[in-house]
């Protein structure tokens, strides 16, 4: 892990930039330390998402939690994945004739991301917890939800996840989801205009943790209300506090 820049923003939060066998990611470290480390999945595109991301990693840290992310796979400056890339144009074509989305489209979208980006996490992972301002136990917030989902059940340092069910799901999902045992917390928009809100809801009953909450809140997929995330916070304060 090589560290490229550090700032400090609001509150005292220490931010720095890193990169990792040229992934890039970003790694929000608390005043106090060594802190829980929360990983923080998004849909691809650091640049894009760093508004979002920070703001949740400001809010981890007034909990006492570091939080960190890294670039996915075919996002931001990183090499393309050509399967991902021409199911993505496939999709497009589909959503834009109206017709419901094949699983093949969703398996060819979907699968090769999370094959590649559960190990480069798992690296990742291997290297924060070597830094001395990083202690566990581990939680996992937001999504890919295919992603998060993978992780919890191959990834036993990750004791608790926070999964935001805004991504399409392919079959496979299901089968990683009856092996989930950690705690869960989902969160769905009602409205997500990017989220089948039935296969959301039969992913949340396949998932085999004696403890799972779904939170679920009226509106579209950038609608999340601030009191969720608080919900979220207070999830992982249970759990990894």
């Amino acid at each position: 892990m090589h560290f490229t820049s550090e700032r400090s923003i609001e509150d005292g939060v220490r931010e720095r930039a890193f990169t990792l066998d040229g992934i890039p990611g970003i790694l929000w470290t608390p005043t106090s330390s060594p802190a829980p480390l929360i990983l923080l999945g998004h849909p691809g595109g650091l640049d894009a998402m760093y508004p979002r991301l920070a703001a949740r990693a400001r809010s981890a840290a007034a909990e006492g939690f570091a939080s960190a992310t890294i670039e996915n796979p075919g996002s931001g400056e990183r090499p393309r994945l050509p399967t991902a890339d021409r199911a993505r144009a496939d999709l497009r074509r589909t959503l834009g004739a109206g017709e419901p989305v094949p699983d093949e489209i969703i398996d060819r979208l979907v699968l090769p991301l999370v094959d590649q980006a559960v190990p480069e996490v798992r690296a990742a992972l291997d290297a924060l917890l070597a830094l001395p301002e990083i202690c566990g136990p581990v939680g996992y917030s937001g999504g890919l939800i295919a992603v998060g989902t993978r992780l919890a059940v191959v990834e036993p340092r990750v004791s608790a996840a926070a999964l935001f069910a805004g991504s399409f799901v392919p079959r496979a999902t299901f089968d990683d989801a009856r092996q989930v045992a950690i705690p869960l917390h989902v969160l769905l928009q009602w409205d997500d205009e990017n989220n089948d809100r039935q296969v959301a809801l039969d992913l949340f009953d396949a998932f085999g943790s004696a403890e799972k909450t779904l939170h679920a809140n009226m509106g579209g997929h950038t609608g999340v209300p601030e009191f969720a995330g608080k919900e979220a916070n207070r999830f992982f304060a249970r759990h990894l506090g």
